[in-house]
């Protein structure tokens, strides 16, 4: 196993990191921030005000996109495990 093919499996899963959460993230953010401009323009100052619609649209997204992302890590796992023998010779 060269270093160039850890290198290489460790940028895939990085990258599929990135893909798979960022619809969870980039939801969550946008939640946030349309939460907390509702709170600037009320004066309403209640920390736990933001947690319903974000857990609310998170869910959402989960059930959304959940199979596209369940897709996406079943096939770098199954990427991964027949890649197996070409990487221990």
């Amino acid at each position: 196993m060269t270093p160039e093919t850890v290198m290489t499996v460790g940028r895939q899963a990085i990258e599929l990191t990135i893909m798979v959460s960022a619809p969870m993230l980039l939801a969550a953010l946008a939640t946030g921030l349309l939460v907390s401009i509702f709170q600037a323009a009320t004066q309403i100052n209640e920390m736990t005000l933001s947690f319903i619609p974000k857990l609310l649209v998170m869910f959402l997204v989960m059930v959304l996109a959940g199979p596209w992302m369940l897709t996406m890590m079943v096939d770098y796992m199954r990427r991964l495990f027949t890649g197996i023998p070409g990487l221990i010779s």
